[in-house]
């Protein structure tokens, strides 16, 4: 598979993300409506937030500049391998 490279279809793809997301996380809380839901599924996606900023920036930046990964498996590859390694 190539890599896409479309400006458009990349919004698309991003708008389409951000459908699913608003429409999963609105569907979790109706399923369950409390604040301790939705404390939770915030909770929840800045956790995932700060794990997929992570995986991307920090490592590429400060752990292994001159490693690019192009995508989330890469980076557990990455990581797996790294400490087989030491």
């Amino acid at each position: 598979m190539r890599d896409l490279t479309n400006p458009k279809f990349m919004a698309l793809k991003a708008a389409l993300f951000a459908v699913i997301g608003i429409a999963s996380a609105l569907l979790l809380y109706l399923a369950n409506p409390h604040w301790r839901t939705l404390l939770l599924l915030v909770m929840t996606i800045w956790a995932f937030c700060r794990l997929y900023y992570f995986a991307f920036y920090v490592i590429e930046r400060y752990i292994d500049p001159s490693f690019r990964f192009s995508g989330l498996g890469a980076a557990l590859r990455y990581i797996l391998t790294r400490r087989k390694s030491r």
